[in-house]
């Protein structure tokens, strides 16, 4: 055993000479050359009865993704309804009225699969959506069951119970996590009780009846509201042949679109490095949200909107965002630290989000504060700021690979209130964005003073570590809020 441990030794010793290594195999390879970044050709079109068509031809693989979209989602919910949009999403796919007669959950699920594909509804600010990607021979009859779907769906109390039933379960695994109470908190510190600071709670989802899914779509679902989205293998004058024959019989009603009520655009100042804690003994760990102003949706506010939005790429971002580094890469306080925002026609919101122990939930507040303070000190320095808006221009240029980005770019276009043919812009306006015009922006907006911060944890587990956070913190609760 001796010798055989020498000989080991002894051959281990030897040097060997070098090998080039092989690119690829055991180097990585080199980056290949940068492509130029396009946007398929987008053409817009509108049917006799308000209905919006718009069509991105891509004729790279017998694909079509097609979607029809209804200008209404969350921010739509009647007062003390929150969660009606996503209810009427999570069962309008659920039975329909085809040629006549009523047509099961389950026979609606066959024959999308039989077209090869999946019918998906979702519904989001702004956008409730029906759509499913199929292969190019199959698009005429997956239009006529997505017209089925969105113009007859059955809304059987059944489908609405059981539906209710599986949000209110869903409602009590959120409740139980300390980053979704944080985010429903932020919301309505935020935004008060208007309809972007409500959630869904028990409350509202127990009373949830089938009327109210009605009255959704009897009020949202016409053809005024809708807008048809093609994308992939079709060209323009066959997406208007097939938007005639399956949608230009849906005729719009007299009556106008359902009002909004106004929303609330003063937030709720917590003070110079305040926060406000809310208790969940036994949590594990606690949830730590910074909220900032963001530009309201719109066309005056679009160029700070784009400016915004690299400012948030640089804060959060991806691994690489400044909270990221700061907090879990450097310090280990994390698995993760990063940053979204939002935009809506009174106003917008900054996120900036962390998980952390108990005992380091004071530090993160704190760490993340400073982050969005430093954007607002220096400009980003060149090489940052570069890698940074590569990471937007990077996800924007991944959507255009499948026919199914494509049409959510749309969507999201139309949802932030912005023309469908600036999509071509996109990489311009984030190229043309400097770190001046960053700086100068968190200045404005990212304040000190105006910062909220939201805890939710075990505040006792956190002991004497939640007294270093400066200013004023008070402790409140999901029923003080009103989102119990």
């Amino acid at each position: 055993m001796k010798r055989c441990r020498g000989l080991i030794f002894a051959w281990a010793a030897i040097a060997l000479p070098a090998v080039a290594a092989t690119p690829g195999v055991d180097a990585p390879p080199p980056p290949a050359a940068a492509r130029p970044i396009e946007v398929p050709a987008i053409a817009e079109r509108q049917l006799d009865n308000g209905m919006k068509l718009v069509v991105i031809e891509r004729r790279a693989a017998p694909v079509v993704t097609a979607a029809v979209v209804i200008d209404a989602g969350p921010e739509a919910d009647r007062p003390g309804k929150a969660g009606t949009a996503a209810l009427l999403a999570s069962v309008i796919t659920k039975g329909a009225v085809r040629a006549g007669r009523p047509v099961s959950a389950t026979q609606i699920a066959q024959q999308a699969e039989a077209l090869g594909g999946a019918l998906n509804a979702a519904s989001s600010w702004r956008a409730t959506s029906v759509g499913m990607t199929v292969t190019t021979p199959h698009i005429p009859a997956a239009l006529a069951l997505i017209a089925d779907v969105v113009r007859r769906p059955t809304l059987s109390a059944a489908e609405v119970q059981r539906g209710r039933d599986v949000a209110l379960d869903e409602l009590k695994v959120a409740l139980s996590s300390p980053g979704d109470v944080a985010a429903m908190a932020a919301h309505r510190i935020y935004w008060g009780t208007s309809s972007y600071g409500a959630s869904a709670t028990p409350r509202t989802l127990g009373r949830m009846a089938r009327d109210d899914v009605l009255r959704f779509h009897r009020g949202w679902f016409r053809p005024d509201a809708a807008t048809l989205i093609l994308a992939g293998d079709i060209g323009t004058d066959d997406a208007i042949a097939l938007a005639e024959r399956h949608f230009g019989g849906w005729k719009a009603p007299r009556t106008p679109l359902p009002a909004i009520d106004a929303i609330a655009t003063a937030p709720r100042a917590a003070g110079e490095a305040g926060a406000v804690l809310i208790d969940m003994p036994g949590s594990g760990q606690s949830a730590v949200i910074v909220v900032a102003a963001f530009p309201a949706s719109g066309a005056q506010d679009r160029q700070a909107q784009r400016i915004g939005e690299v400012a948030n790429a640089v804060l959060g971002v991806g691994y690489s965002s400044r909270l990221n580094q700061e907090i879990r890469i450097k310090r280990g306080l994390s698995y993760g630290a990063s940053s979204r925002v939002q935009s809506h026609p009174a106003g917008g919101m900054l996120l900036a989000r962390v998980q952390t122990k108990d005992a380091s939930a004071a530090e993160v507040l704190q760490l993340a504060r400073g982050e969005i303070g430093r954007l607002a000190d220096a400009p980003v320095p060149p090489d940052e700021f570069a890698a940074r808006k590569s990471v937007l221009i990077g996800d924007f240029a991944e959507q255009l690979d499948t026919t199914a980005g494509l049409a959510d770019l749309v969507m999201r276009q139309r949802a932030r209130g912005r023309p469908v043919a600036q999509l071509s812009n996109t990489v311009a306006d984030i190229e043309a964005v400097t770190a001046e015009q960053v700086r100068d922006f968190a200045r404005q907006r990212w304040a000190a003073p105006s910062l909220i911060g939201v805890i939710v944890g075990d505040l006792k587990a956190a002991g004497d570590s939640l007294g270093s956070i400066q200013g004023r913190s008070e402790r409140s609760s999901l029923k003080a809020l009103g989102i119990d």
